[in-house]
């Protein structure tokens, strides 16, 4: 089932805005060729975070710092 106008997996609840419509974007594009909706969901969630550390500048200045983490900083 793919998702659109603010309609989003729940695993996207806690997620800011801006990653979470990215995230539902790219689940849509994986859902029309795996058909799988876990992998859409998980495979959305990881690319948008990617690029978002790939494209900063996209994100909207009054969020950015708050919800990004990533891979670089989680190691010790």
């Amino acid at each position: 089932m793919p998702w659109y106008n603010g309609d989003y997996p729940p695993s996207y609840k806690n997620q800011a805005k801006y990653l979470r419509d990215k995230a539902v974007e790219i689940a849509n594009e994986v859902l029309k060729t795996t058909h799988d909706e876990g992998e859409a969901i998980a495979t959305g969630l990881k690319q948008a975070r990617l690029h978002f550390e790939h494209h900063p500048n996209e994100i909207p200045a009054d969020q950015r710092g708050q919800d990004l983490i990533t891979e670089a900083s989680k190691k010790p």
